[in-house]
């Protein structure tokens, strides 16, 4: 077992580090701010869009996927930069890679979003 806080004392650090990472995010990353921003929109709409509960998971979840592939996208982006500017082959690949991810999350949202749609309103 590791050394360190355990119970209470390490949920409220986890949460700590957790805001903490949030906060850089938002100040440091212009496509998690443009994101919160469309979920929020989005995450409101959701409540006059879904017809029951169940629909309005199927909206919601995905809007929240998409943030946390974008946390995930921005670590892996500041640990190749962290690494080096210099280009390289396998940072370049990284990068594209979790752009890919956060890709695959916009497409997941939109094909919830258009499924919801396409059965409350045909």
């Amino acid at each position: 077992m590791k050394p360190g806080k355990t119970g209470l004392a390490r949920i409220i650090d986890a949460t700590r580090f957790s805001m903490a990472g949030m906060r850089a995010a938002w100040k440091n990353e212009a496509a998690f701010r443009q994101e919160i921003v469309i979920c929020s929109i989005l995450f409101v709409l959701s409540f006059f869009l879904a017809a029951n509960p169940v629909q309005w998971l199927l909206l919601v979840a995905p809007l929240l996927i998409v943030l946390v592939v974008e946390l995930l996208n921005s670590a892996v982006e500041s640990i190749v930069d962290r690494i080096g500017p210099e280009h390289h082959e396998l940072s370049g690949r990284s990068k594209d890679m979790g752009s890919a991810a956060v890709f695959f999350s916009l497409l997941l949202v939109f094909l919830c979003w258009v499924t919801v749609a396409w059965t409350n309103f045909s």
